[in-house]
């Protein structure tokens, strides 16, 4: 196992563990796929073993796990799960059936009866639902604060404050989120408090994900993914994983038991063989694209502001080269391209509507980290939960070639724009005849 860490992180995804007391890594080459519901005990000795022994952390070492039922644990689970601890730099980690069942059982576990939330005001539609929707039914109170303003936050933060939690970049506006500054003002809340109430930092970790950035290095508490994206990256399968410190590994595995979100064995093994191999190989593709994509959106009449890391006009362009590197240390602006249309030019609505007619390389869907670049208007779509209107659009870069995206956006743009409207109108009565 020593030896396995003198390889870099790229090389360490592709070949996985190198040896694990989960499954017999001696002689496969891809780590076999289980797919059992339950386990056989050799005896009621071993069986309350099992169950006794729920619940501690499972390495890549020692005597083999006594598994007794798929909603406990399971080979091919439990190692995808180690791998993405490992790469995270986290103590633990539990998956779940999607990322929404990640943020819930993360939150949910750690909480209690008079609790309260701090979050950033931009957030993914179904979190901010779920805030909104549902927590104050189960007595927790959220308050919103944008997470850069320390001033703020000292404001609303109190003894019943449990958690803070954000996006880093958020979706789907791209903003950055300083975690080491926020790291600082929870050591000064911490300093007050009990070891078992302190102030944590939660922070989802999907778009720019660990090939991009470590938020456990930077100063926050507990990761969270939606595995149904870039990581998984091929959107086959749904799965969502927590990130955390050992101290909160049993509760959650109990959650996960007892509320019954598991990632599927079978979504396990794909995660793991396809996407996490394939990881630093595709981001890198995709960001190469977006850094040329956003460029031509940037210079586009039709297109008043773009948001991309990359792009020197990035408002956070200092916090972005901080936050955002690679495992070698590069600049990682990721594969998110967030774009406002010139709403005296072009309908944005219009605009997609077009794509979805016309456009080959890209394709009007949600979500994102697809191998296909796919394109959406968030006040209708994902975020339509915050009841907003607004012509800003999403894109999630592929892996297509950067010319072929930019050539169906531009045809996109000039058929829909107002001052072409009558060639526009030409153009799709000759396609219909």
């Amino acid at each position: 196992m020593a030896r396995k860490q003198l390889y870099k992180v790229t090389t360490r995804l592709v070949h996985g563990p190198e040896h694990s007391a989960k499954w017999d890594f001696s002689h496969h080459v891809t780590p076999p796929l289980s797919s059992s519901t339950t386990y056989r005990l050799d005896s009621a000795k071993r069986g309350a073993r099992g169950f006794q022994e729920f619940g501690q952390l499972v390495k890549d070492t020692g005597d083999m796990p006594v598994y007794i039922y798929d909603r406990l644990d399971e080979p091919t689970r439990s190692i995808l799960e180690g791998e993405l601890a490992e790469i995270e730099g986290g103590e633990a980690c539990v998956t779940f059936a999607s990322g929404m069942a990640a943020i819930s059982a993360a939150l949910g576990s750690s909480l209690s009866a008079g609790d309260e939330v701090v979050a950033h005001p931009v957030l993914y539609g179904c979190t901010h639902s779920l805030f909104q929707n549902w927590y104050p039914r189960l007595g927790f109170k959220v308050h919103r604060v944008d997470m850069n303003d320390l001033a703020a936050l000292r404001k609303v933060v109190n003894d019943r404050t449990r958690a803070l939690y954000f996006e880093s970049p958020v979706n789907p506006s791209l903003e950055l989120v300083d975690i080491g500054a926020l790291r600082k003002f929870a050591d000064e809340v911490n300093a007050r408090r009990k070891p078992e109430r302190k102030l944590l930092i939660f922070i989802d970790n999907t778009f720019a994900t660990p090939f991009g950035q470590r938020p456990l290095a930077l100063g926050a508490d507990v990761v969270l993914h939606s595995l149904t994206k870039n990581l998984g990256g091929f959107g086959t399968e749904l799965g969502g994983a927590v990130i955390c410190p050992k101290s909160m590994l049993a509760t959650l595995l109990l959650y996960r038991k007892d509320f019954g979100g598991i990632l599927g064995s079978k979504s396990a093994w794909a995660i793991m063989v396809y996407g996490l191999p394939t990881l630093a190989l595709r981001l890198k593709r995709q960001q190469f694209t977006a850094k040329k994509v956003a460029s031509f959106l940037e210079k586009h009449d039709s297109v008043a502001r773009v948001a991309y890391p990359g792009l020197a006009s990035f408002p956070q362009r200092a916090l972005a080269e901080k936050q955002l590197r690679d495992f070698d240390g590069d600049f990682a602006p990721g594969n998110m391209i967030y774009f406002e249309l010139d709403p005296a030019r072009v309908d944005a609505a219009e605009f997609v509507d077009e794509i979805a007619r016309s456009a080959y390389s890209v394709t009007l869907a949600v979500s994102l980290g697809h191998t296909k670049t796919l394109i959406e208007l968030p006040a209708s779509m994902t975020h339509s939960s915050y009841g907003k209107s607004g012509g800003a659009v999403r894109l999630s870069i592929g892996l297509e070639s950067p010319s072929d995206i930019i050539s169906d956006l531009k045809h996109a743009l000039a058929a829909v724009s107002k001052s072409r409207a009558p060639a526009r109108n030409a153009r799709v009565k000759s396609a219909v005849k």
